[in-house]
């Protein structure tokens, strides 16, 4: 299994959409190294929920419910999409203030790329990041 983070704006889709939704295609994403990490990701894998905007934290946890596969919205076979559900909202939000503090997580791609909108999580910076949650 894989940790992955997946940033989203809250004013377009938060994770209480996720929740009332219960499932969502996750769309949307054209840089290339995004797009190389969902190529990456598989059925099973977990991924942190980021809000972006004024919010810039993590707020829950989901899981892929399906492997990487071509966006049917799209006819560009390099846009891949994954499908996702709802896994647990963090009891406790963290921030990326909170993040960019925790010497533990200085080498996060969160702290590293922050504009990159999906990026893997080392299982040590996961640890880190859930053990509260």
């Amino acid at each position: 299994m894989a940790f992955w983070l997946l940033k989203t704006e809250p004013s377009d889709y938060a994770y209480s959409d996720l929740v009332r939704e219960k499932k969502t295609v996750w769309d949307g994403v054209s840089n290339n190294l995004a797009l190389k990490y969902i190529r990456q990701m598989r059925k099973g894998d977990l991924a942190l929920i980021y809000h972006t905007g004024n919010e810039k934290a993590v707020v829950g946890i989901a899981v892929l419910i399906s492997d990487p596969y071509p966006d049917p919205e799209q006819n560009d076979p390099r846009l891949v999409v994954v499908d996702v559900k709802p896994k647990k909202k963090l009891v406790r939000e963290i921030s990326l203030a909170e993040v960019k503090s925790n010497s533990k997580l200085k080498d996060f791609e969160l702290v590293r790329l922050p504009r990159l909108s999906v990026m893997p999580v080392e299982t040590k910076i996961w640890k880190e990041l859930v053990q509260e949650n």
